[in-house]
């Protein structure tokens, strides 16, 4: 199995990102430290984790509270000895759709203090632990935005591309102590607007734009190379590889799973 006896945890671990990596990592064998902010959420993605047979821990934690996430880091460290993968899978509604002149600052803003703020916070975090055991791996997830254009954009753009960058330095900084940083980039993913803040904030932008969702949505899949979105389960599928012993050589990389609507 690719994550077998590799200790994970995963911020964000009752939304929609996070709960497919869960059901995933489980599959291949992790130990599995679930936290985020709603406890329903996070049962149900450790109930569907542990059916694939994984021994899953959850917590409540704001992954925003610097002191928080170290206190939940050093539990996950005194309870199974190490700490292999770290997934940030939080994710904040936001305004997007917009132009410039009908933004507020606070919303711009808003997505990247968000994103860089907990990104920070839980880097920091578990990277103490990989640093003193000589390995790890930090994933980190971002969207098309950060290479995109256009009217509607400019808070998701640069969360995004900010992001970016903070995983790449960070992949410098973290290299020589042998801890790996992925980014993951995918699109926007139809099978996680019923489970995620993606629903509404999409909604918000189609009836804006004065179409149905579904035809909003479509048009996002038809601006890509394979004419489809990408899934949860492929996103997921792809972070257990990344994290596995099998993309030993992967760092400081920005994985794109945009199903073609970017071209590298």
């Amino acid at each position: 199995m690719l994550l077998d006896e590799k200790v994970a945890v995963i911020h964000g671990g009752g939304g929609s990102i996070g709960a497919a990596a869960a059901r995933v990592f489980a599959r291949e064998g992790a130990r599995l430290f679930l936290a985020g902010r709603s406890l329903p959420r996070l049962e149900a993605a450790a109930s569907a984790a542990r059916a694939q047979g994984a021994e899953v821990d959850v917590a409540v934690v704001d992954a925003m509270d610097q002191a928080a996430v170290d206190r939940h880091v050093d539990r996950v460290t005194d309870a199974a000895g190490r700490l292999d993968v770290a997934l940030n899978a939080v994710g904040f509604d936001h305004v997007q759709g917009l132009a410039i002149g009908e933004t507020s600052l606070a919303d711009y803003l808003h997505p990247v203090t968000g994103y860089l703020q907990t990104n920070f916070v839980t880097a920091k975090a578990v990277s103490r632990p990989m640093i003193a055991q000589g390995s790890g791996v930090i994933l980190t997830i971002s969207t098309p935005g950060a290479r995109l254009t256009g009217r509607g954009l400019i808070g998701n753009a640069a969360q995004s591309a900010g992001l970016e960058g903070f995983s790449r330095a960070l992949a410098g900084e973290l290299g020589p102590a042998g801890v790996r940083v992925v980014c993951v980039r995918p699109h926007a993913m139809a099978d996680a607007v019923a489970t995620s803040y993606t629903g509404e904030m999409f909604g918000r932008i189609a009836d804006r734009s004065g179409i149905r969702f579904d035809e909003w949505m479509a048009g996002l899949a038809g601006g890509t190379m394979l004419g489809r979105l990408p899934t949860l389960d492929e996103t997921a599928e792809y972070l257990a590889f990344a994290a596995s012993d099998r993309a030993a050589s992967m760092t400081g990389v920005i994985s794109n799973l945009t199903a073609g609507a970017l071209v590298d």
